[in-house]
């Protein structure tokens, strides 16, 4: 288990990731909105948005490993079956100790499938 997930979604509908977010837990808040940035609870996780926190890139994070998924992978996948948009993620737990070698390395989910690639945000 990861400690947290971690997903960007390219230029998904805030309001479909929600309803997407109501079907894998049994309750969501609504968003609260501040800025550029909304928080839900879902389950008891705080879920946070970061609008277009990389480009067209929005960021999804859940704030805890107590959610439906075990990895941002799998979080991922789930995430591109109910949106169909591609989905970024890293290929593991990262921490700033882990070293900047491996901080571009990045996971894409898509039509395609799942490849890892160079993302240099």
């Amino acid at each position: 288990m990861q400690p947290d997930i971690e997903i960007y979604l390219k230029d998904a509908d805030q309001e479909a990731v929600h309803a997407w977010l109501a079907t894998a837990f049994k309750h969501c808040s609504a968003w609260r909105r501040k800025g550029s940035l909304a928080r839900c609870d879902c389950d008891g996780i705080e879920v946070t948005w970061y609008n277009k926190a990389v480009g067209s890139w929005h960021s999804l994070l859940f704030a805890s490993s107590a959610t439906p998924w075990d990895s941002d992978l799998a979080c991922a996948q789930a995430a591109f079956a109910a949106l169909a948009v591609e989905i970024r993620c890293a290929p593991g737990s990262w921490q700033e100790a882990d070293g900047e070698a491996d901080a571009d390395r990045w996971l894409k989910v898509n039509a395609q499938g799942i490849e890892e690639f160079i993302w240099r945000s």
